[in-house]
């Protein structure tokens, strides 16, 4: 199989909050979400052969989960000459509640 760049789908609110509410129940400690600004997402997406981004999961040095970012290209591997983390995490930037951070 190889990206296209249209991976992926839009899902309902509600679909979204089940899916972050059942996050927020298996790891109640864990920051909600994480911010990456579209500056910082543009730098990865405007590299030539760049189909999407992938994200890792990882923990720091304190355990709270991180995002890292990298872009793939066509054939599903991996970018490295772009990797983003240093995100914003909510809590506690997490703007006005709603159902997904709540």
């Amino acid at each position: 199989m190889s990206f296209n760049g249209s991976e992926g789908g839009t899902i309902t609110l509600a679909t979204g909050k089940k899916l972050t509410e059942a996050f927020k129940s298996a790891f109640p400690t864990q920051v909600k979400g994480r911010f990456f600004g579209k500056d910082k997402l543009n730098q990865i997406l405007n590299q030539q052969g760049c189909n999407g981004i992938r994200m890792y999961f990882g923990l720091d040095a304190n355990g709270v989960m991180e995002l890292v970012l990298c872009g793939a290209d066509q054939n599903e591997n991996d970018m490295l000459n772009v990797i983003m983390d240093l995100s914003i995490p909510c809590p506690t930037s997490c703007g006005t509640a709603n159902d997904l951070n709540r």
